[in-house]
């Protein structure tokens, strides 16, 4: 663990750190979280695809890895950058440390970076291409970072969806509202989300690609859209997932998270950009427009939502921070869609209510209200 490693950025600048976990090179985008916790489920999570995550906290796996604490079955960001990983951790729940996770998956680690220096200048100029390699290999991965494409020019979201469908089975309490089913629309979903929603309901969790016919074979109650990774206006997403979004619209009440709350506004004409350096972490306030309740909310995307919207959407809720969009609901069709993640609201529980008001459309919808 004590090889000189360097992280080498698309403006030039060479950092030199300490490797840990996995030894190699890799390359993709910069980004930063600024949790205070939650590496392993960031780590975890699918949306992470094809980036290099980096913590703001100064120190990180100090309470080690948990059995329970995984968004996926493995490791999705492409590599971690720390200022600090705790080499002993301490809690109950630990089965290994954070370099011996790591190293298990065969992720890169590079630690005695100033994280919070570098992220000051990642908000000033914006997210950058960048690679982990060891100390020697810098200078030749410089020309790398300048040339090489953002990941997001790949279809992401297809090399995290699943490939066939699976059920996950009802695991909440019985209720009145007993017997729902959810379709969940794979753009990496989170297992966390799945879990929100088994509370009250059966999920079954389809490929990206499913067509407006597939998912409706199911015979859902309601068709949820799931976070993921990339681009929400990349091809390969815009002919499957946006199409058959539009396809549901009005057959079945649609519910979009993050990368789905995205998808949701493409599928009725609007538009997305890429933000400077995205919302990644567990402290951005929202604003619901009605009532001007301010919510904290858990968030993590690179894109967001155009503020022109077409006229059959509302905009609800927006980001207190830089005015994003942050929710938005039809009209007149039982479709809403927000930009956070509800099943991380770290108040700890700000946000859940937001499953509650997909069930309740459900069942209004399955009773003809």
């Amino acid at each position: 663990m004590d090889q000189k490693y360097a992280l080498v950025l698309d403006d030039q600048t060479v950092i030199r750190g300490h490797a840990f976990g996995a030894e190699g090179s890799i390359f993709g985008e910069l980004v930063f979280n600024t949790g205070m916790i939650g590496y392993q489920e960031a780590l975890t999570d699918p949306s992470y695809n094809g980036q290099l995550l980096m913590m703001t906290y100064p120190l990180i796996g100090n309470y080690g890895i948990s059995e329970t604490a995984f968004e996926s079955a493995k490791v999705q960001a492409e590599a971690f950058v720390v200022r600090e990983h705790c080499r002993r951790p301490s809690h109950r729940a630990s089965k290994k440390t954070l370099h011996e996770f790591l190293s298990d998956q065969g992720i890169v680690g590079i630690s005695g970076v100033d994280t919070r220096s570098l992220t000051l200048r990642t908000r000033e100029r914006g997210t950058m291409r960048a690679g982990i390699v060891p100390e020697e290999e810098a200078g030749e991965a410089l020309e790398k970072v300048r040339t090489m494409d953002f990941p997001d020019r790949e279809n992401l979201v297809g090399e995290v969806s699943v490939k066939e469908p699976r059920v996950h089975s009802f695991g909440g309490h019985p209720t009145a509202d007993g017997g729902l089913r959810v379709v969940a629309v794979d753009c990496g979903i989170k297992s966390s989300i799945i879990r929100n929603l088994n509370e009250f309901s059966e999920v079954v969790q389809v490929p990206y690609s499913a067509t407006a016919d597939e998912i409706l074979a199911f015979r859902p109650d309601g068709v949820l859209i799931s976070n993921g990774p990339g681009d929400p206006a990349h091809p390969a997403v815009m002919a499957t997932t946006v199409k058959a979004a539009r396809a549901l619209a009005g057959r079945v009440p649609l519910m979009g998270i993050c990368l789905g709350h995205q998808i949701i506004a493409l599928a009725f004409g609007g538009k997305t950009f890429k933000l400077k350096f995205g919302h990644r972490g567990a402290n951005q306030p929202v604003r619901d427009e009605r009532t001007r309740k301010v919510v904290i909310t858990s968030q993590n995307h690179g894109f967001a939502v155009h503020p022109e919207l077409p006229s059959e959407l509302e905009l609800t809720e927006v980001n207190v921070n830089d005015g994003t969009v942050e929710a938005l609901r039809h009209r007149e069709l039982p479709i809403f869609s927000v930009q956070y993640h509800p099943e991380a609201s770290p108040g700890p529980r700000d946000a859940h209510f937001i499953f509650g008001q997909f069930r309740d459309i459900m069942v209004r919808h399955r009773g003809g209200a």
